[in-house]
């Protein structure tokens, strides 16, 4: 048994311990606010070192003599081939709606792929790299900003309603840059998302699925001798509803077979994918009689229905 006084001594002691509880946990905090300060230099200064560590080994040290902020693409010289590393990346955008392919559209060059996005989207940038230029065009790209990575390529996101980034900012693969917006020439909300080498335009889709919300492959090699073909095969595989189209490099389309007989020339002419551009006052009818085809096959080929309406300028694979 507790003798009274032993009684109130006991619960004293446990009034000053309650009491003593929320001093405690503010020294905690109070200690533990100069641990987090520290981390905190500490881990930007490792992401500080990573990024210029993947600056001294960049490929793109060696495809590109200047480091210019006026135009968004400038032709340069283009290697005849080229290793992309593509692994550390991260998707522009989580959608996985393309809207319009790479290639001929409307009577003229498309450049990237549309990528379905609402106002206000989140837009990441697609590798590591350095913000080249944060800009905006009334008559093309609306709010845009460009990057150059350390794999070589350069990426641009078009139509942006804000931009999050500036000029000569360093980025890592995932980083916000943007917001999904209509601005420029475009007729609604969506991403226009270009891959460039060397300036010159190549398609996204030999690089990028985002239906499946992944790259093809650790790496991409470029070669000249081969785009054109890899090019419409990557849209057929992952475009708009498989419309293959040829991509915009001048650059002669390689057979699959040797030159050397005559045989493997007839085999090559007989495999090689036509193409036909609707022109005015044109139907599916009219452009199947003009190709010796039925509507039903050039559907089949196309991944349309009879029913669809066609445009002036839309390109129409025929064989």
């Amino acid at each position: 048994m507790l003798t009274k006084r032993q009684f109130k001594n006991f619960a004293i002691l446990i009034v000053a311990t309650i009491i003593s509880i929320p001093a405690m946990g503010q020294d905690l905090l109070a200690n533990q606010a100069p641990i987090d300060r520290k981390m905190k230099a500490v881990d930007s200064m490792a992401l500080h070192r990573l990024i210029q560590a993947e600056s001294y080994d960049s490929p793109a040290a060696d495809l590109y003599n200047d480091w210019n902020n006026r135009y968004a693409h400038k032709a340069t010289v283009l290697p005849d081939s080229f290793r992309i590393d593509l692994r550390g990346f991260c998707m522009p955008t989580p959608s996985r709606v393309l809207t319009s392919n790479f290639g001929a559209r409307w009577g003229r060059q498309h450049k990237g792929l549309d990528i379905k996005v609402y106002i206000g989207d989140t837009i990441r940038a697609a590798f590591s790299g350095k913000v080249r230029i944060v800009r905006y065009e009334g008559r093309g790209y609306g709010k845009y900003v460009v990057i150059r990575h350390y794999n070589g390529l350069e990426t641009i996101y078009g139509h942006m309603s804000k931009q999050l980034v500036t000029e000569e900012q360093e980025v890592r693969a995932g980083d916000p840059i943007g917001l999904g917006g209509n601005t420029g020439r475009s007729t609604g909300s969506h991403l226009h998302f270009e891959t460039r080498l060397c300036g010159i335009a190549l398609n996204p889709a030999l690089m990028f699925d985002f239906k499946n919300q992944d790259v093809v492959n650790d790496y991409y090699v470029f070669r000249k001798s081969t785009y054109n073909r890899e090019s419409a095969e990557a849209t057929r595989l992952r475009g708009v509803g498989g419309v293959a189209v040829n991509g915009d490099l001048d650059i002669p389309q390689q057979s699959y077979a040797s030159t050397n007989s005559s045989s493997s020339k007839k085999n090559a002419k007989t495999h090689s994918t036509r193409f036909h551009k609707v022109a005015k006052g044109e139907t599916l009818s009219s452009i199947a009689r003009k190709r010796g085809m039925t509507v039903s096959a050039i559907c089949k080929l196309n991944h349309i229905k009879s029913t669809t309406r066609i445009r002036p300028g839309q390109i129409l694979r025929y064989n």
